[in-house]
């Protein structure tokens, strides 16, 4: 089987703040009260060409190039729609979207470790939401590779509900199914839809 080598930590360990590469991540169910409750000042707004280097870094953080492969095809991010949620300053998030087959499909959503579980992806995807609705487009989609359960949760926690499985499709790209979030071989991908 190949080595995935993977570009950055993609996660924070909440109990000794430990970066985490996707291998070494594991779950965790917690109760409410038990939740890291630290908050970050921070907005989100529609990119501009001055955010393209801070738009490569994450894109570069989360997969290593600015090109996704999603629903069989490539997206550049760098020529969709861009949001970003900014802290001080610095990019901290990013959702990356293009109008496709009448709906709005999300290409790109990640946020940088020491930022997630503070908001800001769901603030990113209710902006993506709102800039859906006023221009008439009833639908949002996203798609996650099948070992993603983090990015799976958190887009079934805001409405999305899975409409397909594309299944070995990743491993058929790949070559095989290589080792993603916590060891978990990637096979397939996962395709969601939301009503805006």
């Amino acid at each position: 089987m190949a080595e995935y080598d993977l570009p950055f930590p993609q996660y924070r360990c909440p109990t000794c703040n430990k970066e985490l590469p996707l291998g070494e991540a594991h779950m965790t169910v917690t109760c409410g009260e038990h939740v890291e409750k630290r908050q970050v000042e921070y907005t989100v707004r529609p990119a501009t060409d001055g955010d393209r280097t801070a738009i490569e870094a994450i894109c570069d953080a989360a997969l290593g190039e600015t090109e996704v492969d999603v629903w069989g095809r490539t997206f550049d991010v760098l020529s969709s729609t861009n949001l970003v949620a900014e802290s001080a300053g610095e990019l901290v998030g990013l959702l990356s979207m293009t109008v496709d087959a009448g709906e709005v499909a999300v290409v790109l959503l990640s946020v940088y470790p020491d930022y997630q579980g503070k908001g800001v992806g769901s603030a990113l995807l209710d902006t993506a939401g709102q800039w859906a609705a006023k221009r008439g487009l009833p639908l949002m989609r996203a798609a996650v590779t099948n070992d993603d359960l983090p990015l799976l949760y958190f887009l079934m926690r805001h409405g999305f509900t899975i409409y397909e499985v594309a299944v070995g499709e990743i491993a058929d790209k790949l070559g095989s199914a290589v080792p993603g979030f916590s060891g978990i071989p990637v096979r397939d991908e996962i395709r969601l839809r939301s009503c805006v």
